[in-house]
């Protein structure tokens, strides 16, 4: 039987790399796994009883499966953009939880008209003309990867008619709500001079990538069942012109310092990357967010998703997609072939968390901050400034000594699998490479006390009998 994946791809995923043909396979991976996701979907509808998909809701889901089937019929890349949007996994996940009658709140119904939306987009990107009618929820009609339309102020959910016909698309409140008139753009998105409408903003695509990368801040499944909460973090409201002029500057200087860090930075940044999901600024960041504080998260449901806080500077956006690309990496590679088969329970010391972390935690973690130590080494070494230079070696050398702190724990499991093995080791070897070119003495002293304090305060706080 031929491995899903080559060893000599598996090795260059150990040392957090990755050609285009390697990321490649990931993707068309995690892209069948999304059709089939929405295939399940489908068939789970039909079979649910009538208490969770009455036979109305049933027969709207056959009809805007039937456009989407029209809409990739005219143009299939088109449709597949609005499929393989990110945020539809959220979204087709949670309509699975409902459906089998296990999930808590408003019912199926609201999450299953949500299609209705999808399908809308699709024959947009396609240009099919249609005729429609849907409902907005919390003043807002979302049209994923396209915008949405803010709606008037109500106590009910309201409906909205939408035409779509020569490139023109027509929105109106009913029963004689204004009209809205928006129109398609070169690059896949709508615009509009309403000021109702809320565009999604079309950052420019990275070398090589496949298109803009839409900056998605209107999507209603952006955050749900993301985890947020727990640590205090929450989906931006729609940003500003000045945000977003402030994300368009930061972006527009990625590039360089992606490819500072090594072309296949760029490239894994090119082929992974489907959008970018702004977060409000973090706890303790003041009342404008305007401090050093950031944050950042992945979501294995929505692959090829970073969600962020607005970035300080383009190096730190730069590393903030180091750092997050390799949990979407991982998680992709560890739903292709398996890497382990440790328990879940949290139990080990990780120095960037204050609290226990399972071992699929422990190596998604080791991972992400093994490539982040990676790329600031690269940074400080091409660094002209000084201060440019002690930021990126700080950086190095806490990424790093965090890493060596953890990778006994990887390396002594004897759950790994073949694969995981080849993996970890792949990782020990760039982690002993990293020594060719150490940090200045004064920063590694201070990564090795910084890590020292870290655990005698996990020790602390969680108890000595933990590893």
């Amino acid at each position: 039987m031929i491995p899903p994946l080559p060893d000599h791809m598996l090795r260059r995923l150990g040392r957090t790399e990755g050609d285009a043909d390697t990321l490649g396979v990931l993707v068309r991976d995690q892209d069948t796994r999304r059709l089939l996701l929405l295939r399940a979907l489908l068939d789970a509808a039909e079979a649910a009883p009538a208490a969770l998909c009455p036979p109305r809701a049933l027969d709207r889901l056959r009809q805007d499966w039937a456009l989407l089937e029209t809409a990739e019929r005219a143009d299939r890349a088109a449709v597949r953009t609005v499929l393989f949007h990110p945020l539809v996994g959220p979204w087709a996940q949670r309509c699975l939880r409902d459906l089998s009658g296990t999930a808590t709140g408003p019912g199926p119904r609201a999450a299953l008209a949500h299609l209705s939306a999808l399908a809308a987009a699709a024959a947009i990107r396609a240009g099919i003309p249609f005729t429609t009618r849907l409902t907005a929820h919390d003043e807002l009609l979302s049209l994923p990867t396209l915008g949405a339309l803010r709606t008037t102020a109500s106590a009910t959910p309201t409906t909205v008619g939408l035409t779509f016909h020569d490139g023109e698309l027509t929105l109106r409140e009913e029963p004689a709500g204004p009209s809205l008139r928006a129109h398609t753009l070169p690059d896949g998105t709508t615009g509009s001079a309403d000021p109702r409408w809320l565009p999604v903003l079309a950052l420019p695509a990275l070398p090589s990538g496949t298109g803009p990368v839409p900056l998605d801040d209107v999507d209603p499944y952006r955050a749900d069942g993301g985890g947020l909460q727990p640590h205090g973090l929450s989906a931006a409201p729609h940003i500003d012109d000045h945000e977003r002029k402030a994300w368009a500057e930061s972006w527009n200087g990625v590039v360089p310092l992606l490819r500072t860090g090594g072309e296949h930075r760029l490239t894994e940044a090119a082929v992974l990357l489907r959008c970018l999901v702004p977060l409000g600024p973090p706890p303790g960041s003041g009342p404008t967010g305007e401090s050093a504080a950031h944050c950042s998260g992945t979501r294995r449901e929505a692959f090829g998703a970073v969600l962020s806080s607005k970035p300080a500077t383009p190096a730190y956006f730069a590393s903030t997609l180091v750092h997050e690309l390799q949990h979407t990496k991982l998680s992709a590679l560890g739903a292709l072939v398996p890497l382990h088969h440790e328990d879940p329970e949290p139990r080990h010391f990780a120095p960037w968390r204050s609290d226990p972390r399972p071992f699929d935690g422990l190596l998604q973690g080791a991972y992400s901050h093994i490539a982040l130590a990676d790329y600031w080494q690269r940074f400080a070494l091409a660094a002209r400034r000084v201060t440019h230079r002690d930021l990126a070696w700080a950086e190095h050398a806490r990424c790093r000594e965090q890493v060596g702190a953890v990778l006994p724990v990887l390396a002594g499991s004897a759950a790994l699998t073949r694969e995981g093995r080849v993996l970890v080791n792949e990782m020990i070897s760039l982690y002993h490479r990293l020594d060719d070119c150490p940090p200045p003495t004064g920063h590694l002293a201070r990564a090795e006390a910084y890590v020292a304090t870290t655990k005698v305060i996990w020790q602390q706080r969680n108890g000595p009998h933990r590893p």
